[in-house]
């Protein structure tokens, strides 16, 4: 399982490399759990990285089309391999599928196709009015995403293992597999959550707090960072963008 570690700064993004980082996600923690960072931000953390590991960006909770597609070619042409997007308020699966097939177009219109989109699911949907993540595979299949990812809307609320069984997580992970996704977890998880997200069949685990000092607004710490990937066990090779 690969880990995925979101940085706000290219100061950031050196630290989560040196810890060994798999991938090194794009993200202003202080704008909410998808906030997007600026193009200047991305192009210096894209710059630090230097090729060395891929680079993905959160590009927000999205409200419409067009401005969904715009920021996706921005951040794709800038060097993003994968942009996220949620869509806090929004529970009709049609908008979901039509901003995520937006998504897409930008991604495409971007590199060539040689990026991807992964829609984000929210485990506590209901206290954002999102859609439930039972919903999502389909419709993101059918949109042309390259992956899911289940992640808490609710950074002051219960973590991913608190909202979800075992069960059921390994369930809905299968399920997206089985449709040809991706699958990355997240959600305030720690070290001793990762066993459960690995085991649930995750391909990545992405983490923001945990590898900070004090809190998720804190600093990446290196250290941290290495104790995270330990905890993922083996990063072995695959495909990320379909």
């Amino acid at each position: 399982m690969r880990l995925l570690v979101s940085v706000s700064s290219a100061h950031e993004a050196s630290a989560a490399l040196a810890g060994g980082a798999d991938i090194v996600d794009a993200k202003n923690p202080l704008a909410g759990p998808l906030g997007p960072v600026t193009a200047d931000v991305f192009g210096e953390i894209h710059a630090a990285v230097a090729g060395l590991r891929l680079v993905t960006a959160a590009l927000g909770d999205v409200v419409r089309e067009a401005d969904t597609e715009r920021a996706a070619v921005a951040f794709c042409s800038a060097g993003a391999a994968l942009v996220k997007i949620g869509f806090s308020g929004i529970s009709d699966p049609r908008r979901v599928e039509a901003l995520t097939a937006a998504a897409v177009r930008g991604a495409q219109a971007g590199r060539s196709g040689a990026t991807g989109v992964v829609a984000v699911a929210y485990a506590d949907a209901e206290r954002v009015g999102s859609l439930p993540a039972t919903r999502f595979v389909d419709l993101a299949a059918r949109a042309g995403a390259s992956g899911l990812l289940l992640d808490t809307a609710d950074k002051a609320g219960p973590g991913l293992r608190g909202l979800i069984s075992a069960d059921a997580l390994a369930e809905w992970v299968g399920e997206a597999h089985d449709a040809g996704l991706l699958v990355a977890l997240a959600g305030k998880l720690g070290p001793d959550d990762l066993a459960f997200v690995r085991d649930a069949g995750a391909d990545i685990a992405g983490v923001r707090g945990a590898a900070c000092e004090k809190s998720r607004i804190g600093r990446v710490s290196v250290s941290r960072v290495a104790v995270l990937r330990a905890c993922c066990g083996s990063a072995e090779a695959g495909q990320y963008v379909r």
